[in-house]
């Protein structure tokens, strides 16, 4: 697939700070690409300088084939954007919400109100479109403001912690229109804390530490490259003396887990060897067993605990 998003060498100064460092990336066209990183580590920097709210210091970005230092105009009319601080107009009802945003991105009026009339009805917001904005719940405004980003029909949509703070129903809704529209083609670019919503979604993760890319790839292949932190849980019949179980196991990294024991290991066929003998020396049945492989979040914690 051609690449919609490249970044090469980007790099930003804040007051002589060095928020993001050199950093390279693609964004395939097409795809879900998940940014992740902890506060601070230069994520919404860079997302700020992608969709051309900001100018880098060093290095270059292309969107959709614009140079986002010099064509931020063009850049701004194909995307749509999804910040975490609502920027709804509380005062203006659901249709002048979008009419407002399509007329700023330029969308012929029979078109916005089409795109309008489409958007409301898929997200469910049809019925109160007449309704001042002040009146609707934090979900009905994350809605309401991925239908004002759709309203220009951009080809790369930006989210930031776009189901932050909503409840469980919601917050699925919101998963299924972002598979959708990236069924229909559309590039998302996701930022979120959320690992099960990057392990949903996302075909590729970036994440940023310290203004620098510590790990690029999809999440199988992330997950293979830290096989040391796969785990196994196992559940005896009778309590288990924890120093007795590492010291048969010739183990440390072992931890109570609830009424389990939690067992990280990068060869969990010798452990699970040494646990059924010790099953049988102590009179102990293993009444479950399981092996884990390393979570995203797991990954995640690793990577931005390393020094780059």
């Amino acid at each position: 697939m051609d690449n919609i998003i490249e970044v090469k060498n980007l790099t930003k100064y804040y007051n002589g700070l060095l928020a993001v460092n050199h950093i390279s990336f693609e964004v395939k066209k097409g795809e879900i690409f998940g940014f992740l990183g902890p506060n601070g580590a230069g994520k919404t920097t860079t997302i700020r300088i992608l969709t051309a709210l900001l100018k880098p210091d060093e290095g270059t970005a292309l969107v959709s084939n614009y140079d986002v230092f010099k064509n931020p105009l063009e850049v701004k009319q194909c995307l749509g954007v999804v910040p975490e601080v609502s920027n709804v107009y509380v005062d203006l009802t659901a249709w002048e919400n979008l009419m407002l945003m399509g007329e700023l991105y330029g969308v012929p009026k029979k078109e916005r109100e089409e795109n309008a009339v489409k958007l409301l009805k898929d997200f469910r917001l049809y019925d109160v479109r007449e309704n001042l904005a002040k009146g609707f719940s934090k979900g009905m405004k994350q809605k309401l403001l991925l239908c004002m980003a759709l309203i220009n029909n951009p080809e790369i949509l930006f989210l930031d912690e776009p189901t932050s703070g909503l409840d469980v129903e919601s917050a699925r809704l919101m998963r299924e229109k972002v598979q959708q529209l990236n069924r229909d083609g559309k590039t998302i670019f996701l930022s979120t804390h959320n690992m099960e919503e990057v392990n949903q979604l996302c075909h590729r993760i970036a994440i940023i530490n310290h203004g620098k890319i510590a790990a690029i790839d999809t999440p199988e292949r992330l997950r293979a490259q830290s096989m040391e932190l796969q785990y196994i849980e196992v559940l005896f019949d009778k309590p288990v003396n924890l120093a007795k179980l590492s010291e048969r196991l010739k183990i440390a990294n072992v931890s109570p887990a609830g009424n389990k024991f939690r067992i990280y290991t990068a060869n969990p066929h010798t452990i699970i060897e040494n646990l059924v003998d010790f099953a049988r020396e102590n009179n102990l049945k293993i009444l479950d067993l399981d092996t884990m492989m390393p979570s995203l979040e797991d990954i995640f914690i690793k990577l931005i605990k390393q020094k780059i």
